[in-house]
């Protein structure tokens, strides 16, 4: 391998390693699904920063995590989990809901 190749390959190295070190420093907040409702309802996070939204579902059936101000909406199966990426964000205030049960899966995201 050429000099000029093993540059290359080092600084794509690099580069990588500094795109995993950013992921690692997203923020992560927590959502669980009990009884139909979200737990807990209000959930602050960092502005202006990409933030890991992990939602865990310890009901028996379905629910469809949705926001429209998130652009957001995904299934989370009963008794499962999913993630969801959002952010960065500007300070204010962010509903979501749950599609299945809308009169009590309610909530807000806060990012201060």
């Amino acid at each position: 391998m050429s000099p000029k190749a093993l540059s290359n390959l080092a600084m794509a190295c690099v580069f990588l390693l500094a795109a995993g070190a950013s992921s690692a420093q997203d923020a992560e907040a927590r959502l669980v699904i009990a009884n139909h409702k979200f737990e807990p309802a209000e959930i602050t996070v960092p502005a202006d920063k990409k933030v890991k939204l992990v939602i865990d579902n310890q009901d028996a059936t379905a629910e469809e995590f949705e926001s429209y101000e998130l652009n957001r909406e995904k299934i989370v199966p009963p008794k499962g989990q999913i993630v969801i990426f959002v952010g960065p964000l500007k300070p204010g205030r962010y509903p979501f809901f749950g599609d299945f049960h809308r009169d009590t899966a309610q909530g807000v995201l806060i990012a201060k």
